[in-house]
């Protein structure tokens, strides 16, 4: 099976090394996005519900660059520095992913990158 780099135009740059996307087969798997705005490259200042919408909005830069929109996601990840914002993430996040909801986990860690407080990570089928 072929490995595909997936390096949406668009999109900010990775913040590291590793690239936005990966396609194997019918799958693509998505890096973490944090909260990073495509013009600037910086982390969006902004509550939970602003970081949210624009892990999320990163998160469709990659999937439509493949042809692909939310209804392809089969598997999210979530990680938040407070799961006192749970709520307010998941307000963000069930309008995003409107129906035929993808699996998801839904983690606390101690910290993310640039002081994001959510990042997100997703499996898409073809």
């Amino acid at each position: 099976m072929t490995k595909t780099i997936i390096k949406p135009a668009g999109a900010a740059p990775a913040a590291g090394p590793y690239n936005h996307g990966v396609r194997i087969g019918d799958l693509l798997f998505c890096a973490g996005q944090i909260a990073t705005v495509p013009e600037t490259g910086q982390l969006l200042a902004g509550d939970i519900k602003a970081q949210t919408q624009r892990v999320l909005e990163n998160i469709k830069l990659i999937l439509q660059d493949q042809g692909l929109t939310a209804a392809n996601v089969v598997k999210a990840t979530v990680f938040m520095t407070n799961l006192a914002h749970f709520a307010e993430m998941n307000e963000v996040y069930g309008r995003f992913f409107a129906s035929d909801f993808p699996a998801r986990t839904t983690v606390q860690v101690a910290a993310l990158p640039r002081g994001a407080q959510v990042e997100m990570e997703v499996i898409a089928h073809y």
